[in-house]
């Protein structure tokens, strides 16, 4: 038999992890949509050298994938911790591999912007 509580602590973490879920979803649809903004409108209408856009774009574009790819398995990791009891921590590789990417993805953004002719 539970604990008075842990029931609705697991169905309050369930939807907390769906409402994760959902959150990995937009940021990798919005990475998607800066992909074709930095990688096909920018460069259009900016009448700029077009590849180093192409190449940003194409940076954000595999970030998108990944966060959908990453947020479904980190929900299934989530969900089957719960189903054993058990916390599923954040890989901190996972997000220093994550940080560099936006770091680098950041910066070559900024440059581009900046040195663009």
């Amino acid at each position: 038999m539970r604990e008075p509580g842990v029931e609705d602590a697991t169905r309050r973490t369930r939807l907390a992890t769906e409402r994760t879920y959902l959150a990995w979803w937009r940021t990798g649809l919005t990475a998607l949509a800066v992909a074709v903004g930095i990688g096909r409108i920018a460069p259009e209408v900016s009448h700029v050298r077009k590849w180093p856009y192409e190449v940003a774009g194409a940076g954000f574009g595999v970030l998108g994938i990944a966060f959908l790819v990453i947020g479904y398995a980190r929900a299934r990791a989530v969900e089957e911790a719960l189903d054993r009891g058990e916390f599923a921590p954040f890989s901190r590789r996972l997000a220093l591999g994550l940080l560099a990417a936006g770091l680098a993805l950041g910066t070559a953004t900024t440059l581009i912007v900046v040195l663009a002719r």
